[in-house]
């Protein structure tokens, strides 16, 4: 969205939606900075940060109390200017009765350059001013310039935040700043090229599955490409493999900080914390902290860094204190995920009865065939939802079939009975409930030999009346009632004179009825979120219903089904 806005006005507004949201920080346009109007009364000295934008919520996240006192914005990817970064200075020494101001500076030669000039302006003044660098980036390890100043910045600001509040001067803050500093790596990863402001298109290319290794958050390309996408657990344990041969793991162990480097979801960070704290503790490298989120940033990038921060005495206390920012960090970690026990009675939900007959013949069959169709159709299934709805469909039916299989097997009960149990009780979304209504309406009669037509026509019949009712879908709405409604009727209506045909007529219909919902506006489910766009395609959960009337025809009538359409004629309408 900031594509829309003039490039000189981007950090600008940012800064102002950032003033506007949290009532304890003041925004300076002219030059531009952002000030803490909160600060705790015991604080003697003043935190200054900054550096270019892109990188958010860096610096920004910790401006408050327990936090920094004033943040310097450059345009995105720069280097603030000096006489910006002392005008920043000198309001936050002057906020209060302050003994001195700790200027907290990534190894970036820009800002290394610009902040020193600052202090040399705000000594003049007469107002003492320490430095702290952090350079933490273990993939320039190397470099002639030093590392680079990346993830651990967020320690180090948090840490000493936390330090200033307690009336801490300025040499015991900078002493601490390069303490932890030191004590302190990271390495980042990453997909894809974040967004070039400039043009608007992915600032670099990765070739499909590899990852650079050793990112830098302004795009600055790796040194090594990792080539055929490894999977995530042993892309982390590379990582820490680096990251722990260059920081102290003593007894008070080590905070980890895993951040999006804007691109990378919530959920996939999770993944990669829980990853984190596993390899870790397996060496028996105590995780004091462990912090996942989205935190120092390279614009839209889809990728991550791991920091690693080794604890000396008394830093795991100063992490633990609470602040009054913007980004709220979690205090120390669970040492292993509490693990809670389900409920020791569960009342029956679903109708057990024709279990122990249909054992006696096996009951596979029908499940046997399904799990085969569902298995050819999963990639299918999957394309038709991406384009109606969420695109989860495939994983969720198939996934839900290929379960069951386990379940009948472990269980020892019958293939519908599977069916029933598990898309009831573990497959998620609406597919989940829906289908769970339908294996549960077909259990007592779905394997049975040789089939009971009117026992499967009146089971058709209670799981179409039980998910209207509760999905509140009607034919015509463009769902999977277009497809069970008519298999319904023509089972119910197929006349005795015609025996070993009746199912046969059914799966025709239900695969006649998913056809038309190619031509249906959707009025329920997922696609009628889409608008045209699910227009021309039939409904997902239609087709699946058209491949379980299948699959119980072939089951039961293998001679005359064998004349209903091939599963690609099916999917594909």
């Amino acid at each position: 969205m900031s594509h829309f806005l003039p490039e000189d006005e981007v950090v600008l507004r940012a800064c102002q939606g950032l003033a506007l949201t949290y009532p304890g920080i003041g925004l300076c346009v002219e030059p531009l900075y952002l000030l803490a109007t909160r600060p705790a009364p015991q604080r003697r000295v003043a935190l200054v940060a900054g550096g270019g934008a892109g990188h958010e919520p860096l610096h920004t996240g910790l401006l408050g109390r327990g936090g920094l006192d004033a943040v310097v914005p450059g345009a995105v990817f720069t280097s603030p200017g000096s006489a910006q970064i002392a005008a920043a200075t000198l309001a936050a020494a002057l906020l209060g009765p302050r003994d001195g101001v700790l200027l907290i500076v990534k190894n970036y030669t820009g800002d290394r350059i610009n902040f020193a000039l600052a202090a040399d302006q705000v000594r003049a003044a007469g107002i003492p001013v320490a430095e702290v660098v952090v350079d933490d980036d273990l993939a320039t390890d190397e470099a002639a310039a030093g590392r680079r100043g990346t993830g651990a910045t967020v320690v180090v600001e948090k840490l000493l935040g936390a330090l200033a509040d307690q009336g801490t001067d300025l040499d015991g803050l900078a002493e601490l700043g390069g303490q932890v500093a030191a004590a302190s790596r990271s390495i980042a990863v990453c997909a894809r090229a974040h967004t070039s402001p400039a043009d608007r298109t992915p600032a670099f290319h990765l070739e499909p599955r590899s990852l650079d290794y050793g990112i830098g958050i302004h795009g600055e390309r790796a040194a090594h490409i990792l080539a055929d996408h490894p999977s995530v657990d042993l892309v982390v344990t590379r990582m820490l493999d680096e990251l722990l041969g260059h920081v102290p793991t003593g007894p008070y162990g080590v905070i980890a900080a895993i951040s999006s480097l804007g691109g990378t979801s919530d959920l996939e960070l999770r993944i990669i914390s829980a990853l984190v704290h596993q390899d870790l503790t397996s060496r028996g490298v105590h995780v004091h902290a462990l912090a996942a989120g989205t935190y120092v940033t390279a614009l839209d990038m889809a990728g991550f860094s791991i920091t690693l921060t080794g604890l000396a005495p008394g830093w795991a206390g100063l992490w633990d204190l609470p602040t009054d920012t913007p980004l709220r960090l979690p205090g120390s970690a669970a040492s292993t995920t509490t693990t809670l026990a389900p409920p020791t009675h569960v009342p029956p939900t679903a109708d057990r009865s024709g279990t122990a007959a249909t054992a006696q013949y096996g009951g596979r069959a029908f499940l046997d065939e399904l799990h085969q169709v569902a298995a050819l159709a999963h990639a299918d299934l999957t394309a038709l939802d991406q384009a109606t709805g969420d695109g989860d469909f495939g994983d969720n039916f198939c996934g839900g079939v290929t379960a069951a299989v386990w379940l009948a097997d472990r269980a020892k009960i019958a293939g519908t009975t599977a069916l029933a149990d598990t898309f009831r009780d573990h497959v998620g979304g609406s597919s989940g409930p829906l289908f769970g209504m339908l294996f549960t309406a077909l259990a007592p009669s779905a394997d049975h030999f040789p089939a009971d037509i009117p026992a499967l026509a009146a089971a058709l019949r209670r799981a179409l009346s039980r998910i209207t009712a509760i999905g509140g879908a009607r034919p015509g709405d463009c769902t999977l009632v277009d497809a069970l409604a008519p298999a319904a009727d023509a089972l119910a209506v197929t006349p005795p004179a015609e025996p070993g045909r009746a199912l046969t007529a059914a799966a025709h219909a239900a695969i006649d009825g998913a056809h038309r919902t190619a031509a249906l506006t959707a009025r329920r489910g997922r696609a009628s979120y889409t608008g045209h766009h699910s227009e021309g395609l039939p409904d997902p959960g239609a087709v699946a219903i058209a491949l379980v009337l299948t699959a119980l025809a072939h089951v039961h009538e293998p001679r005359i089904a064998k004349e209903l359409p091939a599963l690609p004629d099916i999917i594909r309408c």
